[in-house]
């Protein structure tokens, strides 16, 4: 894959429809799609319809890219993403990130929909992501470098300190119940047996999914600052009574939808001034 030339043919599709040039972009996980409905001046992509995209087939994943404005702020938002377990290459799963990078975004907030690690965890709660233990048993940087990041990425702070306290203030201006973890980065598509849930909570994690790392991992090699954001939806397997479904998934992630969208909007206005 020529990934500069796909880029600009990518971005060159974009700019015939629309010439807002985004600062900040957002990927939204299981369930949360909702907040890109909060866009002015929208223009939306489908997945299928951009160059070089691959099309996302996970229910809860609209597949869209969203390019507008919010509170005068111009944004780029990925509604849904790519995962390793349909099939697609990591080169097509970090490609929406790249894009957002090649458009400009400097800063970008990443969310999912996470199964909780801690029995003081309830669904509906929110997890700072602090950092990551990346168990998806391959780097996503394997193969030959894009030249707008290193050979060898420095990973001492994938998740922006100050980006997060803001979202974490955020969050709980809407009272929301907001811990800090580690999240635990597994390919999936199964769902984790109880002795994987111990075992990941022994190691430090706070919550575990199926997505995320790699996103992070592409925009931290293009420069790019991250906030990190897990919606949790669920506890893991044995830490509940409760078997684990991909539709409890998407109608805990309605559930605190508003709460995370009028969140996410505070975010945007308080670092206005820093993009």
């Amino acid at each position: 894959m020529n990934v500069d030339q796909n880029v600009k043919e990518t971005v060159a599709a974009i700019a015939k429809r629309s010439a807002i040039k985004p600062k900040l972009g957002f990927v939204l996980g299981s369930g949360l799609a909702h907040f890109a409905d909060s866009v002015e001046k929208r223009v939306e992509f489908p997945f299928a319809q951009l160059p070089h995209f691959a099309t996302a087939s996970v229910e809860g994943h609209p597949g869209k890219l969203i390019v507008g404005e919010i509170e005068g702020v111009p944004v780029a938002v990925l509604q849904g993403r790519l995962h390793a377990y349909e099939g697609h290459s990591m080169e097509q799963v970090l490609y929406p990130v790249r894009t957002l990078s090649a458009l400009g975004v400097k800063t970008v907030v990443v969310t999912n929909a996470a199964g909780g690690l801690k029995k003081i965890m309830k669904p509906g709660d929110f997890m700072i992501i602090k950092d990551h233990i990346n168990l998806s048993g391959q780097n996503p940087l394997r193969g030959p470098n894009w030249d707008k990041g290193p050979r060898f990425l420095d990973m001492t702070e994938p998740y922006d300190k100050k980006l997060n306290q803001i979202l974490k203030a955020c969050l709980r201006a809407q009272k929301a119940r907001v811990f800090e973890g580690v999240y635990v980065g597994v390919m999936g598509p199964t769902y984790e047996t109880a002795a994987e849930i111990q075992f990941y909570a022994k190691a430090g994690g706070g919550a575990v999914g199926m997505s995320t790392v790699t996103d992070v991992i592409a925009a931290r090699h293009a420069g790019l600052r991250v906030a990190g954001l897990s919606c949790i939806t669920n506890l893991g397997t044995g830490l509940s009574r409760m078997k684990l479904s991909h539709d409890d998934v998407k109608k805990v992630a309605q559930k605190v939808e508003k709460s995370f969208t009028k969140a996410l909007i505070e975010f945007v206005k308080k670092v206005k001034s820093d993009l």
